[in-house]
Formats: structure tokens, sequence, C-alpha cells
């Protein structure tokens, strides 16, 4: 039996197990939800793990920056006055430093093309945390929607991520955009 006969009768979750959690993280983050600006800081974690992964010039890199993103978008939200959009900003300036020390500015779609969309993420999970509340749903669901295009671009370019993240972040990205949008307009 071939490897790619063994890969098909394993069961759809483990074969798409990014997927799968792609859905359980959406469902968490989603649940509760007042608006877009309770999951704001989301859409800048989705460049911030891009452009570290960028910066470090692993593609693997992606799961241990997504964990440091989950752990600022935790503290975010749960101690008053820390804003997780600015400690990831602030990392990610860390970071950007690092890799350009490292060269890691080539190839283009590398880390500029990620710093580049990490600071049209952010300045839009800033704007909506500040906004009204259509405002900020229509922000941070349209961030949601442009990443997870930019996720199914990178997964199949082979790109910058590894393809679990690719494909969790897409799945993610998607389903919690759709949530955002149903909370703004219920």
């Amino acid at each position: 039996m071939s490897t790619v006969e063994q890969v098909e009768r394993r069961p759809w979750v483990v074969r798409r197990w990014p997927a799968a959690a792609g859905i359980a993280a959406a469902a968490f983050a989603g649940w509760g939800i007042e608006g877009g600006a309770d999951v704001a800081a989301i859409v800048t974690a989705s460049g911030f793990v891009y452009l570290g992964s960028a910066a470090l010039q692993r593609r693997n890199a992606a799961w241990p920056v997504f964990a440091v993103s989950f752990v600022a978008v935790g503290v975010g939200t749960r101690v008053e006055g820390v804003n997780a959009t600015w400690v990831m900003l602030a990392l990610a300036a860390v970071l950007a430093v690092y890799g350009v020390l490292r060269g890691a500015l080539r190839p283009p779609w590398g880390m500029p093309l990620q710093a580049a969309a990490l600071v049209v993420l952010a300045a839009a999970a800033l704007v909506a945390v500040q906004a009204n509340q259509t405002l900020a749903g229509l922000l941070v669901a349209a961030g949601l929607f442009f990443h997870a295009c930019w996720d199914t671009y990178h997964h199949r370019t082979r790109r910058v991520v590894a393809l679990s993240m690719a494909e969790f972040c897409a799945v993610l990205d998607t389903l919690l955009a759709i949530v955002v949008l149903v909370v703004t307009f219920a």
C-alpha cells in the first residue's frame, strides 16, 4: 500500500487536524462575544504569526509564534488596560530587527510583505476597538476574511508558514469572521 493510500484511509479529523483545530478555535474565540472589538486582537495575531515566521526564516516557527500570540490575546482579554495588539506590535518590532540582522529582507514576499500586512491588520484592529459596534464588526470581519485569503495563498504557494498553520488559520479566520458579522447584524 502506498503512502498516499495510507493517508487517505485515515479519518478526516486525523488528515485535516489543522482544519478541525481551526473550527474548535473559532468556536472558542467566538463564544459569547458581543462585537468585533472583542476579537480585534486576533486580527493582529494573524499578521503577527506570519511576520514572526518570516523574521525567523523558519516556516515551522509559526506554531511557537502562534503560542505567543495566544498568550498575548489571553492576557489582553483578562487584564484591564492591556491591549494585546500593542503587545504583539512591540514583539513584532523586536522580531523585525532580529530578522533584518539575519538578512530576512529577502525574498520580498517574506518579511517585508508580512510586515506590511501586519501594519494594515493591526491598524484595523486598533481602529476597531475604538469604533462603534457596526464599524468594529465590519473592520474585524474584513480583516479576518482578508487574512483567510492570505492564508489560502500561502498554503498554495507553501511560503512563510507551515502548511498546517495556513490551513488552521484560514478556517479560524473564515469562521470567526462569519460569527463577527452575525453578532454585528443580529
